[in-house]
C-alpha cells in the first residue's frame, strides 16, 4: 500500500521571518543598494525563490523536490569555473518565464577598485599584473589549464559582454543590468533552453556566420573587435540602444577600447579578403549580414538580396545613409543599377566609396 505523505502546512508568519532572515544576511554581506534591487524581480518570501552565493553546480543540481521560480545567485560569475555548464544548469531548473539574478564584477569595475585602492604608483602596475593574470592567463591555450588547477578557476576578470552573452547562449533573454559600487548585477528571463554551439573564441582572429548568396550562412573573417560571446547579444543590443548613423548599433558596449581604434583604421576589415579570395564575396556588393540584422529588413527585400552574393565594399560608403530605411533604399539602388550594367556599376560605386574614405574620411564604426 502506498503511503502518502501531506506538505506540511507553514504558518503565515514562516514565510515574513524567511523573507527577514534573507534581507538581512544579503544586506549584510551585499550591502541595502543590492538587496533593494533584488526584491524589485524576486520575492524573498516566496518559497519558489531560491537564494544561494555558490560557484558549485552540486549546489544547483541539489534544487528538486519543488517548482522554483526564481534563483538568486549572490557569487560573482568571476569565481565560476565553467560559467556555461553552471548556466545551462540553472535554466535546467527555471521553468519557461523563471527569472535568473546574478553578478559579476566586469573589467571595467576591477579596473577601477584596483586604481582606487592603491597609490598611483603602485596602481598601475598592480592593474597590469592583475590583467595578466587574471585576465589573459585564464583564456591564454598554454597556461589556461594550470590556471584552472591554481585557482580553481575563480577570480577571473571578465567582460559584461563575456558574462550576458553566456548567459543568452544557456537560453536566458536579458532583461536589464545595473552598477551597485564595483559589481554589476542582471537580472535574466528563461526564453528557451541553451543554444550555445561551442562557436565563440578568444583569438584575435575570429569568424562570424553571415548570410550570403541564396541564404548560405558561411564565416565572415575579421580581426577581433568585439568581447567573446558578443555575437550572442545582437537582440538585446538592439533593444536598449537601436541604430546609430552608420547603421550599426548606438554605444556598443561589446566594442573593446583596442577594437574602436582598429575600427577607425580599417584594420579589422583586411581579414575578409580570404572571403574574396574563398568566393564568398565579391569586391563591391550590398554587406554580409547576420540573421538578426537581416531579419529587420523589409521581406520583400529580404527575398531580393540573397540573389546577390556580398560585397567587401557595401554601397553604404558612397550613399552614406544614417538610417536603416535609408540603407535600405541605398541597396536598393545599387541592386538596380547592377541588374543593368553590373561591370560599370560595380566600378562607379568602387571609385565613389574609395573617395568618400580618404577624402571625406568616411570610417567604418
Amino acid at each position: 500500500m502506498a503511503i502518502v505523505t501531506e506538505a506540511p502546512a507553514y504558518p503565515v508568519h514562516y514565510f515574513q521571518e524567511r523573507k527577514e532572515y534573507r534581507r538581512h544576511a544579503v544586506e549584510r554581506a551585499f550591502g541595502n543598494g543590492a538587496i533593494h534591487y533584488i526584491s524589485q524581480f524576486a520575492d524573498m518570501a516566496d518559497p519558489g525563490t531560491e537564494v544561494m552565493a555558490t560557484s558549485e553546480p552540486f549546489n544547483v543540481e541539489a534544487i528538486n523536490g519543488r517548482s522554483l521560480r526564481s534563483f538568486v545567485n549572490l557569487k560573482r560569475v568571476n569565481d565560476i569555473d565553467k560559467p556555461i555548464e553552471f548556466f545551462s544548469l540553472v535554466n535546467q531548473k527555471l521553468p519557461k518565464g523563471g527569472y535568473y539574478i546574478g553578478c559579476v564584477e566586469t573589467i571595467a569595475s576591477r579596473r577601477q577598485r584596483i586604481l582606487h585602492r592603491y597609490h598611483p604608483l603602485l596602481s598601475y602596475p598592480f592593474y597590469f599584473l592583475d590583467f595578466i593574470v587574471k585576465r589573459v592567463f585564464p583564456k591564454w591555450k598554454p597556461t589556461r589549464r594550470i590556471y584552472s588547477i591554481l585557482t580553481r578557476g575563480i577570480n577571473k576578470a571578465m567582460s559584461a559582454t563575456e558574462t550576458l552573452g553566456r548567459l543568452a547562449a544557456c537560453g536566458f533573454e536579458v532583461i536589464e543590468r545595473r552598477e551597485i559600487g564595483y559589481m554589476t548585477y542582471f537580472v535574466c528571463r528563461k526564453k528557451r533552453a541553451p543554444m550555445y554551439n561551442g562557436d565563440a573564441s578568444y583569438g584575435f582572429f575570429v569568424g562570424f556566420k553571415r548570410i550570403g548568396k541564396n541564404g548560405r550562412l558561411f564565416k565572415v573573417y575579421k580581426f577581433r573587435t568585439m568581447h567573446p560571446y558578443a555575437e550572442y547579444l545582437q537582440d538585446y543590443i538592439h533593444k536598449i540602444n537601436n541604430l546609430d548613423e552608420n547603421g550599426k548599433f548606438n554605444h556598443d558596449f561589446r566594442i573593446t577600447s583596442w577594437g574602436r581604434v582598429m575600427r577607425k583604421l580599417w584594420l579589422d576589415e583586411q581579414a575578409m579578403w580570404i572571403n574574396f579570395l574563398r568566393g564568398d564575396m565579391k569586391l563591391v556588393g550590398v554587406r554580409p549580414l547576420s540573421e538578426h540584422y537581416f531579419n529587420l529588413y523589409p521581406e520583400e527585400f529580404r527575398q531580393r538580396r540573397i540573389k546577390y552574393k556580398p560585397g567587401l565594399v557595401p554601397p553604404f560608403y558612397v550613399d552614406l545613409p544614417k538610417t536603416l530605411d535609408e540603407i535600405v533604399a541605398s541597396e536598393r539602388r545599387y541592386l538596380d543599377a547592377y541588374d543593368k550594367h553590373p561591370w560599370l556599376t560595380d566600378v562607379r560605386y568602387l571609385f565613389g566609396a574609395m573617395y568618400n574614405i580618404i577624402v571625406k574620411r568616411a570610417r567604418s564604426a
